[in-house]
């Protein structure tokens, strides 16, 4: 007797394999730019869904992880990684779709947001990069995950980036909006042109002392100011905004907020134990995973050109553009898009 799961994703995948041959993708080195709705999953209306049905918690490396699941247990697993100052519910309406297609689809709340805690006062509240990316490592290990394909944005993007290129045999594949996003201290003492800089105001601001305390006060505020810039056409309701901010109550998140933007300026020190793994990325290493990058088309947000980064993606490799004013939160903005991103990933 057929597995009823493996059946919906071959399916599934099957859908997806045809609009692969119908749309022009090239893996391999070259980028291409894609307009329209992407077919291969349903469609879906962003903003669909609200919420998840299932919220987890597990200890796992430093942390006590808040993380949403969808999707069957015995399915290949997708690792979905959120940004600043976002949450999980970029991915309410990705989720169902992955988990449709027989995907296990576990979304983390990342240290300083949500219900995701530190197991101990006296740990450093860093957020130093190459942090967040171990303490996925250490997510995927007390879940006993060996491999899953890893898409994310912003920070999560970041995140994706660094596991990808330090732990390749953790990573089956990636999904990375904005491209390859791993950065070093001394990346960052170089100065960029004036209109680049500008927008960076914020990374200045918090190296104040009256930024901590004004995103302290005012967090909720920064972060929908953050929203509206970033994404200039997402005209999100008040609800869908309240519900990510919430998860930016956690008694963490400025503390994390602040060092990560101090130390990529190098107004932060970094932990001693890290060293070593942080000499590798300022060496700024190629990406060998199977990986898709991808860009809105209205992103407000800092974000390098693709061709400034194509060459770094040196295993099969492809780069999209989505249009129709998509701003930089693409997996909430588009998520058939990012849905169907991940699914010829994976099967790459």
């Amino acid at each position: 007797m057929s597995n009823p799961i493996n059946h919906d994703r071959r399916r599934f995948l099957g859908a997806a394999a045809v609009a692969a041959a119908a749309a022009p993708l090239i893996l391999g080195g070259s980028s291409f730019a894609q307009s329209g709705k992407p077919a291969g999953v349903p469609a879906i209306k962003p903003g669909t869904n609200t919420s998840f049905a299932t919220l987890k918690q597990i200890d796992a490396g430093v942390l006590n992880v808040g993380y949403a699941e969808a999707g069957p247990s015995n399915g290949p697993v997708v690792l979905l990684l959120h940004g600043w100052p976002y949450d999980i519910h970029s991915y309410v309406d990705v989720a169902p779709l992955l988990a449709q297609g027989g995907y296990r689809v576990i979304i983390p709340h990342l240290r300083g947001y949500g219900t995701t805690r530190f197991l101990a006062d006296d740990t450093v509240r860093n957020g130093e990069p190459v942090a967040l990316a171990l303490d996925i490592v250490d997510l995927m290990d007390a879940l006993k995950i060996e491999k899953a394909v890893i898409g994310g944005y912003d920070w999560g993007a970041r995140t994706a980036n660094i596991i990808a290129a330090l732990w390749p045999e953790r990573c089956k594949a990636m999904v990375s909006v904005s491209g390859y996003l791993i950065g070093s201290q001394e990346a960052g003492k170089v100065p960029l042109p004036p209109k680049a800089e500008l927008q960076w105001w914020y990374q200045f601001y918090f190296a104040t002392e009256r930024g901590r305390a004004g995103y302290e006060k005012n967090r909720h505020d920064f972060a929908r100011l953050i929203w509206q810039i970033a994404s200039p056409q997402w005209h999100f309701d008040d609800a869908t905004f309240d519900r990510s901010a919430a998860s930016l109550d956690n008694p963490d998140h400025v503390a994390i907020t602040i060092h990560n933007y101090r130390w990529r300026l190098g107004l932060a020190e970094g932990e001693a134990r890290y060293l070593d793994l942080e000499k590798r990325l300022a060496a700024a290493p190629d990406i060998t995973v199977p990986t898709i990058t991808m860009e809105g088309d209205d992103n407000g947000a800092p974000h390098p050109p693709a061709s400034a980064y194509a060459k770094k993606f040196t295993g099969k490799y492809a780069h999209r553009v989505i249009t129709g004013g998509i701003g930089h939160n693409l997996p909430q903005e588009a998520p058939q898009a990012f849905a169907a991103a991940i699914v010829e990933v994976a099967e790459s």
